[in-house]
């Protein structure tokens, strides 16, 4: 499998759907079915039944994942592609626009 572009904790902005123009942290990720979830973004309405965890039940807001190209690194509050270089003996992530390191 390659090396993933977009990471859990990454600041990243949604560049298409209702939420477009908006930015928010990565939760998770799920690279087999290419999936992204993000705090504050794509949330939806679940009905929940009463359990040990959730003894009241009912209507729970929470995010939902969407695909990972509908989102893109945030660098300084602008949307950037990202590309990988070897340095040393180790393979970086960079922002392509500026040229930064990113981890």
């Amino acid at each position: 499998m390659a090396t993933a572009k977009i990471k859990k904790g990454d600041t990243v902005q949604v560049i298409a759907g209702k939420d477009k123009g908006r930015s928010g942290k990565v939760i998770s990720v799920d690279y087999k079915k290419n999936k992204v979830v993000v705090e504050g973004i794509n949330m939806i309405a679940k009905h929940e039944k009463p359990s040990a965890a959730n003894q009241d039940g009912g209507i729970v807001h929470r995010e939902a994942a969407f695909d990972l190209s509908n989102v893109m690194y945030e660098q300084d509050g602008k949307p950037t592609r990202i590309g990988f270089r070897i340095e040393g003996d180790k393979k970086v992530r960079f922002a392509k626009k500026t040229g930064k390191n990113i981890d």
